[in-house]
């Protein structure tokens, strides 16, 4: 098959591939789960800092922001596994419960398709089971 009857998405995929080679040739095994092993939660506070309230003290707490977020992720086809899985923890971190959790996920099926809300749920699951914390 010649370079030109690619699928163009192939070549894109390709040429992202060498480039990474090129700047780096540790990055040709890169892991999106080994970045997310870097800071698995931020603690409460940066968050809030993080996320405007304490530049917008009378705007939303950082587990509102995050419930948002997390129904944003899931509506995006819940496509984005670390960044799903992520936002479920620091959620938790924030003061968010299980069941609002899985309630926000649950919302975002009239939206998304019960296709998107299953996979937002089972990587909600793998975040959450991960603290071994069936209480909240």
């Amino acid at each position: 098959m010649s370079e030109t009857a690619k699928n163009p998405f192939e070549q894109m995929l390709k040429q992202a591939h060498d480039m990474a080679k090129a700047f780096n040739p540790g990055l040709e095994n890169f892991s999106p789960k080994g970045f997310e092993a870097l800071w698995p939660t931020m603690p409460k506070e940066v968050m809030e800092m993080m996320f405007g309230n304490a530049v917008n003290t009378d705007g939303l707490d950082a587990k509102t922001r995050l419930l948002l977020t997390l129904a944003g992720l899931t509506c995006q086809g819940a496509q984005a596994d670390t960044a799903v899985r992520q936002t479920v923890r620091h959620a938790v971190e924030a003061g968010a419960k299980k069941q609002e959790i899985v309630e926000t996920i649950g919302q975002m099926s009239v939206f998304a398709g019960i296709p998107a809300m299953t996979r937002a749920l089972e990587l909600a699951q793998e975040a959450m089971g991960e603290k071994g914390d069936d209480d909240q």
